[in-house]
């Protein structure tokens, strides 16, 4: 890119050496590509209606009453701060200081690269399950860490974490695990028998963790959600990032948290200050009252989501792709194979005109990008009538 090339002035590549490997976002592309294709977008995470009636007008209550249109609390406002706090004793039991122990952020992806900034010094090795979320490897590569790969591996129609390899992946320079679950792009919903033996490890070899919890409300069947800052020994080590983006479909919001021991929380607001600042003002008054939403509203939303997984894992069966059945988020990870394919890349730049969809290639979210190769995820937070609309069209491979 022509940004990134020296100038007369200055050998030096212009862009932060840090940052090298990372060019636009597969997701920038994909969505560039559904919109002069004019094909449906599976692709980007993001929901195509917006979330409660009630939620959307708070936050113009808010607006209108003059409640966050100017710098709200470094901190974030004290309602959400509350707010926060009191989910995550009722749906948890964690009981927190909202004061001391939650820190409002810019959505999940500000409080992972804060969390990084203020935890990660030059040298230190961060172990991240792989496939991961983008901004995790940009993050640690700002913080000068290393990542550390640990691949989850497809077994039995879900891709599953082998305790040994992230047991060998620990040295001596190992200085916090980065644990994802429920797990994008895989839909794996870690078992609390696999977050105990984590918890274990952190204990054993003095680890912190930073768990990114944002689709804590999106299990599905059996799976079960259990925050690893509830197993033992781990609530003093570890920084648990949630999100309202995928609770409440209002991801253009951009209303994420970090909550954790008054020592863990401090550290990482002394790297977020000097990133937004503050941010959605409005809109964290919002979140507040979202929080607030009885069990019901969480049940049906699941249940909605759970249809909608159901109604297109089905239509790319049929359509002929390997498909693996997620436990949670709202993606599909698809095996391309059986349709006589084995570059997911090439597949999904080639998608758009041969059936009209856009999709995600799995092998961006790896290190070992082989491993990833045959993979494609494909998001199912849309409407029904789209969903049905893209499997009609899959139906041509």
């Amino acid at each position: 890119m022509a940004a990134m090339t020296a100038t007369p002035a200055s050998p030096r590549p212009l862009l932060n050496r840090r940052l090298a490997e990372f060019g636009t976002t597969i997701f920038a592309e994909m969505s560039a590509l559904a919109v002069s294709t004019g094909a449906i977008n599976l692709g980007q995470g993001f929901p195509d209606t917006d979330g409660p009636e009630q939620v959307r007008e708070a936050a113009v209550r808010a607006l209108r009453d003059g409640r966050g249109n100017q710098y709200p609390p470094g901190p974030g406002v004290p309602e959400l701060r509350t707010a926060i706090a009191a989910h995550q004793e009722r749906r948890y039991g964690i009981a927190l200081d909202p004061d001391r122990e939650v820190l409002v952020t810019a959505g999940a992806t500000e409080a992972i690269a804060a969390s990084l900034l203020a935890l990660v010094e030059p040298g230190d090795e961060v172990v991240a399950f792989e496939p991961y979320y983008d901004s995790y490897a940009a993050s640690i590569a700002l913080a000068g860490g290393t990542r550390v790969p640990v691949t989850l591996r497809p077994h039995d129609g879900s891709f599953r974490l082998d305790l040994d390899e992230l047991r060998a992946a620990i040295t001596p320079r190992t200085r916090l695990l980065l644990i994802n679950t429920p797990h994008n792009p895989t839909g794996t919903v870690l078992t609390r028998a696999e977050l105990a033996a984590v918890a274990e490890l952190a204990v054993e070899r003095d680890l912190l963790v930073v768990t990114d919890e944002v689709y804590e409300h999106l299990t599905f069947d059996d799976a079960e959600h259990v925050p690893l800052a509830t197993l033992p020994g781990m609530r003093e080590r570890t920084v648990t990032i949630g999100s309202a983006g995928k609770t409440f479909s209002f991801t253009g919001w951009k209303v994420g948290w970090v909550t954790a021991a008054p020592e863990l929380v401090t550290a990482v607001r002394s790297a977020k200050q000097f990133l937004t600042y503050v941010s959605s003002g409005p809109f964290q008054y919002a979140v507040a009252e979202a929080l607030a939403l009885p069990d019901s509203y969480f049940a049906d939303f699941r249940a909605g989501m759970t249809a909608k997984r159901d109604l297109l894992a089905a239509g790319l069966a049929d359509a002929g792709f390997g498909v693996f059945r997620p436990q949670g988020t709202y993606f599909v990870t698809t095996d391309i194979r059986p349709l006589g394919f084995d570059d997911g890349f090439a597949f999904c730049r080639a998608l758009p005109e041969r059936c009209g969809v856009v999709a995600i290639p799995n092998a961006v979210f790896y290190d070992d990008r082989e491993a990833g190769a045959p993979f494609v995820r494909f998001a199912f937070c849309k409407r029904d009538d789209v969903l049905a609309d893209a499997v009609g069209r899959l139906k041509q491979l």
